[in-house]
């Protein structure tokens, strides 16, 4: 698989506490060089990225990022407010507590309300599997589909673990056929990015991408 095509699915991330505009700008930069499917970022800033780059490249942001337990008003609000600023893409954290207690109605309403506002645009779902079992992430998978979610995603990056691929599978076989996956979290090299595509990822949350595979793709683009 080549440089330019792993890319294309990743999701160019950056949410750290300390990222200034100046770090914004630059994963924004590379992001439109290296053309990956969006930049993830925190929502303060998503607006300041429409105004300065338009079209160039998609923007994608959390909500109720990262420990998912805000009130569903709070998070309806965040999401209102993250499309109006031109936000294309959603990934929300469920409410991991209400998950565990087996509230899984309240967890799949809460998806079906944001969905219901994103449109068409697109929802992913973190459920953040280092904090669940295989039941619980099974019952996340269902929470997902039922709630009409475009993905689930595996992590926040902020838990206790990444990514696993034995999740992936695990999701394959539990969620609905118009449910993609993306695997976020730890995912640091080439080797990494590879497999989670070939398990049937269709997006990565990989801060590190485009430093690990610029040079690949500039090599492939002479």
């Amino acid at each position: 698989m080549k440089a330019k095509e792993i890319l294309s699915h990743v999701d160019h991330t950056l949410l750290k506490q300390t990222a200034t505009w100046q770090d914004i700008e630059r994963i924004c930069d590379e992001a439109v060089q290296y053309h990956t499917a969006t930049v993830m970022v925190p929502s303060c800033y998503v607006k300041r990225i429409k105004d300065a780059y338009g079209a160039k490249l998609k923007v994608a942001t959390v909500v109720g990022f990262p420990n998912g337990n805000a009130n569903m008003t709070a998070k309806l609000a965040e999401t209102m407010q993250a499309l109006a600023d031109g936000a294309e893409e959603i990934d929300m954290v469920i409410n991991v507590g209400c998950l565990k207690a087996g509230e899984t109605d309240f967890v799949t309403d809460e998806i079906r309300a944001l969905k219901a506002l994103c449109g068409d645009r697109v929802l992913k779902v973190i459920v953040e599997t280092c904090f669940l079992t295989e039941d619980e992430k099974i019952a996340a998978c269902k929470c997902v589909t039922e709630g009409g979610a475009d993905f689930i995603k595996t992590s926040t990056g902020f838990g206790t673990a990444g990514a696993q691929l034995a999740d992936i599978e695990l999701f394959k076989k539990h969620i609905g056929p118009g449910v993609q996956m993306k695997a976020a979290g730890g995912i640091h090299t080439r080797e990494e990015m590879e497999a989670f595509l070939a398990a049937g990822c269709t997006r990565l949350g990989a801060s590190a991408a485009v430093k690990v595979l610029k040079d690949e793709y500039d090599k492939e683009e002479k």
